[in-house]
């Protein structure tokens, strides 16, 4: 009988994840019945979103239970199975699973992963994956960009801010994007192509904007919340649009967040703001994966993968993403391919 490593949720976290907050067990690995799958974790994915997930707050899917594995995607390949379509030795998108080494899905949850020549298979968990396709509907379907707009974007150097702002560039806007440090704001702007990047650490954010965006904001993709929204929302022309990706500054808060104190721009700007989840557009992936795909082979769409080693890993690495500590999309290498 195969042995599982999973880790479980024991605690709702209050404020950042600490130890204890999830446990590490061993468990068995059940029989395979028919049409289902047995896969192995090769790159956990840790997104913001898992920190949500910890919570019982009103959210957009059930919370993890206490004691129930924690939840996440990722990057698997098949040990065995009983599902017509699915061999061992496939590498497969581990659709909606937990923080374990191994999982018994059935086969038709399962996506298998085509081979395109130059490609890593890391570009599965960043432009070709779910954080590249959070990107792609979001800036095209909510943003609208328009060629000659200029488009900001918070957490810039993250794995959706990154894929925003590239694709931002492709259809002829200007970027800017706003991250935490000067390394980040030069791969920005040197290796990913942005117009301007504001170290929001150690620059005025208001001024550095004024400065980079002389003539207002036409697309705000947000990421963040708090006071760089805020400072956002005051310089939005009229008709803006405001893709609405995600709050990160407050997913670790333990009070009640203020604000937004400028919302009333919204109104006087006339701004479209729509909030979303990326599988509001599953029935389109095929659609966004061919489009990134192409700009990825092109050599217009540059990406970072952040990975960290080892599954026991997981819990004490997802502060990197609210420390602005990743570059790029952050995995955990839980397994070799072999």
């Amino acid at each position: 009988m195969v042995t599982n490593k999973v880790w479980i949720l024991r605690n709702r976290p209050v404020g950042d994840v600490s130890d204890g907050d999830l446990e590490l067990v061993e468990q068995p690995v059940p029989e395979l019945g028919d049409g289902e799958v047995l896969i192995r974790t090769l790159f956990l994915s840790l997104d913001p979103t898992n920190r949500i997930w910890m919570s019982d707050q009103d959210q957009y899917m059930p919370p993890v239970e206490i004691g129930d594995p924690m939840r996440g995607g990722g990057l698997s390949i098949v040990e065995d199975s009983r599902f017509d379509g699915l061999e061992k030795g496939n590498i497969v998108n581990t659709g909606l699973g937990t923080w374990a080494l191994y999982h018994v899905k059935k086969g038709e949850e399962l996506s298998r992963l085509p081979q395109i020549p130059g490609v890593p298979l890391t570009a599965f968990s960043g432009p070709l994956g779910m954080t590249g396709m959070t990107a792609y509907f979001g800036l095209m379907e909510i943003g609208k960009p328009k060629a000659g707009e200029t488009l900001v974007v918070s957490a810039a150097a993250g794995a959706v801010g990154s894929m925003v702002g590239q694709i931002g560039k492709i259809q002829g806007c200007r970027v800017v994007g706003i991250a935490g440090s000067d390394e980040k704001c030069r791969w920005l702007t040197e290796t990913a192509g942005f117009d301007a990047a504001i170290n929001y650490k150690t620059e005025d954010v208001g001024a550095a904007l004024d400065k980079h965006c002389p003539d207002g904001i036409d697309i705000n993709f947000e990421n963040v919340g708090g006071d760089i929204m805020d400072t956002i929302l005051t310089r939005l022309n009229d008709f803006a649009r405001m893709p609405l990706c995600g709050l990160i500054s407050s997913y670790n808060a333990t009070e009640p967040v203020p604000g937004p104190y400028n919302f009333s721009m919204l109104l006087m700007r006339h701004v479209t703001l729509k909030g979303f989840i990326v599988t509001d557009y599953m029935d389109r992936f095929a659609e966004g994966m061919q489009a990134m795909a192409g700009w990825l082979l092109d050599g217009k769409i540059k990406f970072e993968t952040d990975i960290v080693d080892g599954l026991e890993n997981a819990p004490a690495s997802l502060e990197r993403l609210f420390t602005g500590k990743n570059l790029g999309k952050l995995v955990v290498k839980v397994s070799d391919p072999d």
